[in-house]
């Protein structure tokens, strides 16, 4: 059944309590001394807003250390919940259920999101029979993980299209690598794959598919993700802490209003120059980061959604957490005025909104 699947690869994914956290490693000591290096797990082929910040200047003196590469936002902020990175960003469903199995965990910025020009589709091939809701019973959906951004939209998707829990429980999602989705959807392995941004762009350039719904028809334009760091790594850390959000923040505004193209050569000279062995070829599909607010701050209506999904699937207890309780915006320290500035203008805001 997928409903069972699809919690416990939840839970494996995010069941992380408070006292496996106490039991990570969290960079900074009792001296006062702050750390000025942030370890992180980057996404292969691509360019996150810490790496385009970093490349852009805009982290000062704080240098980002990279681990390794994933394909899961449940596991990039289980790594940092854990203490095995410092920073991790997930789909905000994924945040509040880590949040609800008590991971000391805060919501620092938000980093992508779903707009016009970067949303998630949900793709069949052009003579595929599917047209509807109910034509994906028994059908195969390729996703990048379970639990999160893409099988959320799913769930809304046949929930607002009228099938039962049982009939919901039919549709088969299934794990597969982002950049294997449009070759297994073109092979038939699955009837239905999850494409982004650049991979969607790239797959919809070759033509043979067409979208059965995106998130963005849903639900409009949201930011969607945000990352996350302990709250012992806030403690110790606040000044590298607001060094980095802000610097993320001046990165998505300088992506905003920069033309694409400067914005696509810019990332794909940050893919050349870190030599990881990765096609840049894709980028030159890029269009948009999807962030909806200003700077990335964070709003409780980009946590309530997600609160109100997991607490209607069962996964959490209805009244276990709070949307303000969740993030922060006080190390966010970009205000519009200071867009030109290489140095932005500090905010007396403490509070989270």
């Amino acid at each position: 059944m997928r409903t069972a699947t699809s919690r416990r690869q939840f839970m494996t994914l995010l069941g992380v309590s408070a006292a496996a956290v106490s039991c990570g490693t969290a960079t900074g000591n009792a001296s006062g001394k702050q750390t000025k290096k942030l370890r992180y797990q980057g996404w292969s082929g691509q360019v996150t807003l810490p790496e385009l910040a970093e490349d852009l200047g805009y982290l000062g003196d704080v240098q980002l250390d990279w681990v390794g590469n994933t394909i899961s936002g449940p596991q990039d902020i289980q790594s940092a919940a854990t203490g095995q990175v410092d920073f991790g960003g997930a789909f905000n469903g994924a945040v509040v259920k880590l949040a609800a199995n008590g991971a000391p965990i805060t919501s620092v910025i938000a980093y992508y999101g779903s707009d016009k020009a970067a949303y998630n589709g949900f793709y069949v091939l052009e003579d595929s029979p599917i047209r509807s809701a109910r034509d994906l019973i028994g059908k195969k959906v390729g996703m990048n993980t379970l639990g999160a951004h893409s099988e959320a939209m799913l769930d809304i998707y046949l929930q607002r299209h009228g099938l039962s829990q049982g009939e919901i429980g039919k549709v088969q999602p299934l794990v597969v690598p982002p950049v294997n989705t449009e070759q297994s959807l073109r092979q038939r392995q699955i009837q239905v794959g999850v494409l982004g941004d650049i991979l969607r762009e790239k797959a919809l350039a070759k033509g043979g598919i067409r979208p059965l719904f995106t998130d963005v028809q849903l639900l409009g334009n949201f930011s969607a993700g945000t990352y996350v760091m302990t709250d012992r790594f806030l403690r110790q850390n606040p000044d590298t802490v607001k060094t980095f959000v802000t610097g993320v923040a001046r990165a998505i505004e300088w992506a905003r209003r920069t033309p694409r193209e400067e914005v696509i050569a810019r990332m794909t000279e940050v893919v050349r120059k870190r030599k990881r062995k990765e096609d840049a070829t894709p980028l030159k599909y890029w269009k948009s980061f999807g962030v909806a607010e200003t700077g990335g701050r964070i709003a409780d209506k980009q946590l309530q959604l997600w609160i109100d999904w997991l607490e209607e699937r069962g996964d959490i207890k209805p009244g276990k957490v709070k949307a303000s309780d969740l993030y922060t915006n006080k190390y966010n320290h970009y205000r519009p005025a200071s867009a030109s500035s290489s140095s932005p203008a500090p905010s007396a805001t403490k509070t989270r909104s």
